[in-house]
């Protein structure tokens, strides 16, 4: 059982590890508008601090370690006099914050990066420099490479030299079960790496050549897409009331009407609408290329709504904020997933793609007889031949309206 601890909640009781910090630690909730939050993540830093005081140790010793241990050793089983608060994830977010601000302030120390993590700073910046990824691809790939350089050399010093072909083999094809997707995600991700090493002048001709190619028949229909009722449906359940409701139906507007990704849609800055032309800047992003494309009136009318009636007053120029503490500040991709998926399932779906929407506008402009040069340019694909993926025969709708072949028994 936890000792209990003698609290005083006394901001500027001198006793606490936090003493010299409590204060700017309540001006930066300030800042951030935490709210009603602010009273409670303070009393959690004393807490903390009065139980770091007791193990004998200082601010200077805090990391997520150290976090963890009182998380895990103390408030789980804390006895201490009330009120302390106790919520596990309310005071881990908390802590996190606190330990942003000690490393901001020079006080706590900033961890050093193993040779794992190098590696894989120069790898990212390279996909960003030599194939232009996207940051949520550069993020996937490096995911899969650290478990890779993990597994293969630990803590050890990274040599390439070292590595077998049965060793990439054996990455890649993974746990028994593993779908073809996940194996060709895997064996992706280890070849751009094994490329990166080849510019550095490592020779990794035959690891490439090792890494396996599992057939993917994704490509042999049309992409999944919603139909005209079933998109009327989706933009209908934000007349529910719900959290953020503007802010999630401006976001599917985008993603439905202009075909934007999720990176490209928390990207939007207020400055790259120009409402008098009616048309919108979308920044270089997974194709390389930025464009400017017509504003839809229906998607326009939603960003406005949102801007008037729902945005937090904030000096953040992106136009898609945080509703929550720290307030005002940049919505991540995460947001957009989370909006559209609240709306699949009021509309009583049991759909997770977001990417949907953007084969949905695809298969609705080749419908419509759009040239495929068009389409391309509205997709900002790099290449026509990705655009054509939504003008192949959808030969399983097609059979259902064939008609006997003449003479036949049938």
């Amino acid at each position: 059982m936890a000792k209990p601890l003698s609290l005083q909640y006394q901001t500027d009781d001198p006793g606490n590890s936090f003493a010299t910090v409590v204060e700017s630690y309540s001006d930066h909730l300030q800042a951030g508008r935490y709210g009603h939050r602010c009273r409670r993540y303070v009393a959690s830093v004393v807490h903390f601090g009065h139980w770091l005081s007791r193990e004998g140790l200082a601010a200077i010793n805090v990391d997520e370690a150290v976090i963890g241990r009182f998380l895990s050793e103390h408030l789980s089983r804390c006895e201490c006099p009330r009120p302390v608060p106790l919520r596990m994830i309310e005071v881990r977010a908390a802590l996190n914050l606190l330990l942003r601000l000690l490393r901001a302030q020079s006080i706590a120390a900033i961890p050093e990066t193993n040779e794992i993590e190098r590696e894989l700073a120069h790898f990212d910046a390279k996909m960003v420099e030599v194939w232009g990824l996207s940051r949520g691809t550069r993020d996937h790939r490096c995911r899969i490479i650290r478990r890779f350089l993990l597994a293969q050399f630990g803590d050890k010093p990274i040599g390439v030299a070292s590595i077998g072909a049965s060793d990439v083999r054996s990455f890649v094809l993974g746990e028994p079960g593993w779908s073809a997707s996940t194996i060709r995600v895997a064996g992706g991700a280890l070849r751009c790496w094994l490329r990166y090493r080849a510019l550095l002048g490592d020779k990794t001709a035959e690891l490439q050549q090792a890494v396996p190619r599992p057939a993917y028949y994704r490509q042999t229909s049309l992409p999944d897409t919603l139909s005209e009722s079933e998109l009327d449906e989706l933009f209908a359940s934000f007349d529910i009331r719900c959290p953020s409701r503007r802010r999630g139906y401006a976001m599917v507007r985008c993603l439905a009407d202009l075909g934007l990704r999720c990176s490209e849609v928390v990207g939007l800055r207020l400055d790259d609408i120009d409402w008098a032309a009616g048309t919108v800047h979308i920044a270089a992003g997974k194709a390389r290329r930025a464009d400017v494309l017509p504003l839809p009136t229906a998607t326009g009318a939603a960003i406005a709504d949102y801007l008037v009636h729902e945005r937090p007053t904030t000096d953040c120029r992106t136009i898609f904020v945080r509703h929550v503490a720290p307030l005002g500040e940049p919505v991540g991709r995460r947001v957009v997933q989370q909006a559209i998926h609240a709306a699949y399932r009021r509309c009583g779906w049991d759909r997770t793609r977001v990417h949907i929407l953007r084969h949905t506008l695809g298969s609705r402009l080749i419908n419509a007889g759009t040239p495929m040069k068009q389409i391309a340019d509205v997709l900002r694909h790099r290449s026509i031949v990705t655009s054509a993926t939504y003008a192949r025969v959808d030969a399983t709708r097609l059979s259902a309206v064939a008609l006997p072949w003449p003479g036949s028994a049938a």
